[in-house]
């Protein structure tokens, strides 16, 4: 706890710095903003608010700032030219909306952001004005924003998603017994009409799907009536809902001592244990546009270097900011100025094997509604052990 706290102190100094050592004669600029919660964490006196606890509403945010953080420290040893803003984009003292029109950032040549819808749209806004990239490096939709294309997502659609859940179905699963177990509700029927949609434009090839409504508080009975003992069940989590997803995969998994079950699931289960002994007899997989072997002794040493630093270890978050800090800082020095023509552009990859691609307001004129992160990985789990599947 010290030490964490320790580098949130540091982070109180840093976010009102450049970062720029080393001043060469020009610096390219970057603006980072992250949810860093500082006004509710200090006093005005500088004291920490919280004793000896630490809120879990902040960890997201900071992690995110210490691995982008890490990866400047890396640019800077290597002379980069490079000058880095850090913005609190909760804090109330200094809005983001103050921040936008300030002069350091009428310069800024790109922005990097884990930000809440509201703050996406501001965020895009600016960079449509100043005609330079907005990376949204967490947000999982496009917040409403449309026709910039000046707007990254990295955190894949729902559409995305489900463009590459039935791509994986078809390829893996073509001749199986598919059906989607769903409830009501708003993001349910996204899911079930995006699905339909993929099946129409695939035509004959695209393998037929069961739609079956089950609510929220279904048993295995009502599952079991509707799967094959003959061949692979592949059943569908037609719900973004965490406690959905949860209870299919629980009432599924005695069943798979009978019937041969493959779960799909959301990208929302990267925070479910599927590697417990209780779901031995089924197999389970699900998206993720994000990958991070915890293998590689790149991302090992990362680790050890936080621990080393804080105390703790470091989630996802802590990753994310690195590989996008320094992936497109990477693009941002090799590009010059021009970054926003080149957010296609293979290579620099971290971790994930980002691919960038343009989405069409409307495919009839072809205008460009915004660039979106199009990669997706899927984690299997079989007997426990988890593999990875492009």
């Amino acid at each position: 706890m010290k030490k964490l706290l320790t580098v949130i102190l540091a982070t109180v100094v840093l976010c009102t710095l450049a970062f720029a050592q080393g001043i060469p004669t020009y610096r390219h600029k970057i603006a980072l903003f992250a949810p860093l919660h500082l006004d509710s964490a200090f006093d005005a006196g500088g004291g920490y608010r919280y004793g000896k606890t630490f809120p879990k509403y902040i960890i997201p945010g900071l992690e995110f700032y210490q691995g982008a953080q890490a990866a400047l420290d890396s640019l800077n040893k290597a002379g980069a030219p490079l000058e880095v803003f850090v913005y609190d984009s909760r804090s109330r003292r200094n809005p983001m909306a103050r921040v936008l029109n300030s002069p350091e950032m009428s310069n800024v040549e790109l922005i990097i952001g884990h930000a809440s819808a509201s703050e996406v749209r501001m965020l895009a806004d600016a960079a449509r004005n100043k005609k330079v990239p907005f990376i949204s490096a967490t947000f999982p939709n496009d917040a409403g924003v449309s026709n910039n294309p000046y707007y990254v997502i990295l955190n894949s659609t729902l559409r995305t998603h489900m463009e590459g859940i039935a791509s994986y179905i078809q390829k893996y699963h073509s001749g199986d017994n598919i059906i989607l177990f769903r409830k009501s509700g708003a993001q349910e029927t996204m899911i079930r009409d995006y699905l339909q949609e993929f099946t129409r434009t695939a035509g004959a090839s695209a393998p037929q799907m069961k739609i079956v409504d089950i609510g929220s508080a279904f048993n295995s009975s009502q599952l079991l009536m509707h799967l094959d003992s003959t061949r692979k069940n592949v059943v569908l989590a037609g719900s973004l809902d965490v406690a959905f997803g949860n209870r299919l995969a629980d009432q599924l998994a005695t069943a798979g001592e009978y019937y041969p079950i493959t779960l799909v699931g959301m990208p929302t289960w990267e925070d479910l244990n599927f590697s417990k002994s209780a779901y031995k007899n089924i197999e389970i997989a699900y998206s993720t546009p994000f990958y991070y072997n915890r293998s590689s002794s790149f991302l090992g040493n990362l680790t050890e270097e936080f621990t080393a630093r804080t105390g703790g270890r470091p989630t996802d978050m802590y990753y994310r900011g690195y590989e996008t800090m320094l992936r497109f800082a990477l693009l941002l020095l090799d590009t010059k100025k021009d970054v926003a023509s080149n957010l296609t552009r293979k290579g620099n990859y971290i971790f994930t094997q980002f691919d960038i691609q343009p989405v069409f307001l409307d495919r009839n004129d072809m205008t460009l509604d915004y660039f979106e992160n199009k990669k997706l990985y899927f984690l299997r789990f079989v007997n426990g052990v988890r593999t990875i599947t492009q």
